[in-house]
């Protein structure tokens, strides 16, 4: 997500940088090259307008001009005030409602509601601690019903059954009265997708509002529309009291104008930003960091959360003890630490969050396809057991056997075992000199990679 507005603004942030002195003339200047690249990324032209203008009143003012370091102050002030534009802070589920606390979910066909309830179930029970309900009140999309059924045991939380030929206030009335017997927290609503020049499926779900009375209703919303997803959140909220916004496919999004536009077109918060297909895919909406992200500085926050929630503490651990040991690395620890950083996205999505992104070439950041993790794994998997503990075994004739069984080339099993030894030796410089040792060695491997692992 926003690559295309990172690389725009990462030029205008690196110039301004060095600058000792800015003048009302570069500050112009800078701007202008700001409202470029905001309107190129799709940003809706009244969000743009505000922000440019907020940014030049504060940056022209003393503020930046009286700076000791002008240069970076000016990139403070353009932070700032885009942190400002998507919300300021991250905005809460309100929970604190009797039992259950009934959230319903609207937006578009084709949004990814029902994915969304799924992943949200999933961060309520994980995150939160809470006991969770979804039921479908979709009747016009077949599949739907089923899909959440499926969801629903995907992330182990209760379904309440409903049919086609039910009405949806039916549908969630008795659902409600289930999750009070079953001592349910929340409970989530899927409904039909519609659009709101649609005035009979817009008036259901105002009637379908009225009756069940949820604490939260949610918009989702695919960020791939741009400017046109603040557009439709506008007219939802308009027909309906949203409390917040969620995006959906952000991944597949590289321009981010909707993160920037929905805020301040609608007067609603971004609650939730949604990341692939999988259950895990659903993170909490930081304007703050969204704004680092966007301005290259990266989001290294998000990135130790995810590191804690997804690492395999264990796992980790027994590495630790194992190299304090002075133990040799194997390859079995190397395929332990692949399979970790793939639950977190792989190196795609681990990039997305580091800083200085933006200074990467394109040729170089296309190397990375998502399959580079998944190669090297299979790559292992084809070696015998005595292999992965001993890999000074590997011969050539070994090495082909291998590639084969992997169904790669020789030369990519060379390179994974290159990989293992940069690796190997970062971890005995761990041993050695502790986390002075293991940045050296960092250091040095970066500078010798020169290049992506796998193509």
């Amino acid at each position: 997500m926003f690559e295309s507005l990172t690389q725009r603004l990462s030029g205008t942030i690196e110039r301004l940088r060095g600058r000792g002195r800015l003048t009302e003339e570069n500050i112009r200047e800078s701007l202008r090259e700001v409202r470029i690249a905001l309107l190129e990324a799709d940003v809706a032209l009244p969000v743009v307008q505000a922000l440019i203008e907020r940014i030049k009143v504060r940056a022209v003012g003393q503020e930046v001009l009286k700076s000791l370091t002008p240069g970076q102050a000016l990139i403070k002030v353009v932070r700032d005030e885009m942190t400002a534009v998507m919300g300021s802070q991250a905005a809460d589920l309100n929970l604190n409602v009797p039992a259950p606390a009934v959230i319903l979910m609207a937006g578009l066909q084709g949004a990814g509601k029902t994915t969304t309830v799924g992943k949200l179930a999933k961060h309520l029970k994980e995150k939160r601690k809470k006991k969770v309900m979804v039921v479908s009140a979709d009747v016009y999309r077949p599949a739907a019903i089923e899909q959440l059924k499926t969801l629903a045991q995907q992330v182990d939380v209760l379904f309440f059954p409903s049919s086609a030929d039910q009405k949806p206030e039916a549908i969630v009335k008795a659902a409600i009265d289930d999750a009070k017997k079953s001592f349910v927290d929340v409970l989530l609503v899927d409904t039909a997708g519609r659009t709101s020049i649609d005035e009979a499926m817009m008036a259901e779900i105002k009637a379908l509002h009225a009756a069940v009375n949820p604490v939260e209703t949610l918009f989702v919303v695919d960020s791939m529309t741009g400017q046109d997803a603040a557009v439709t959140a506008k007219h939802f909220g308009e027909a309906l009291p949203l409390t917040g916004v969620v995006l959906t496919k952000t991944d597949g999004d590289a321009r981010g104008g909707a993160a920037l536009s929905v805020r301040y077109i609608t007067q609603r918060p971004i609650k939730f930003i949604g990341v692939g297909e999988k259950p895990d895919g659903l993170d909490v909406f930081h304007p703050d960091r969204i704004a680092s992200r966007i301005l290259d500085m990266g989001d290294v926050l998000s990135l130790v959360e995810q590191v804690e929630s997804q690492v395999d503490k264990d796992k980790a651990q027994k590495l630790a003890d194992k190299v304090a040991k002075g133990k040799k690395f194997d390859l079995n620890d190397m395929k332990d630490q692949l399979e970790q950083m793939q639950n977190m996205g792989g190196i795609h999505g681990l990039m997305d969050k580091l800083p200085g992104m933006g200074q990467i070439p394109d040729s170089v950041k296309n190397q990375v396809t998502g399959k580079e993790v998944p190669r090297m794994v299979a790559i292992i998997n084809s070696m015998t057991k005595k292999e992965r503990r001993n890999p000074g075994l590997l011969n050539g004739s070994r090495r082909a056997r291998i590639a084969k069984g992997a169904g790669l080339t020789p030369a990519d099993v060379n390179k994974l075992m290159k990989q293992y030894q940069q690796m190997e030796k970062m971890m005995s410089k761990l041993a050695g000199g502790g986390m002075k040792g293991l940045m050296r060695g960092m250091k040095g491997m970066m500078g010798a990679r020169g290049g992506m692992p796998f193509r």
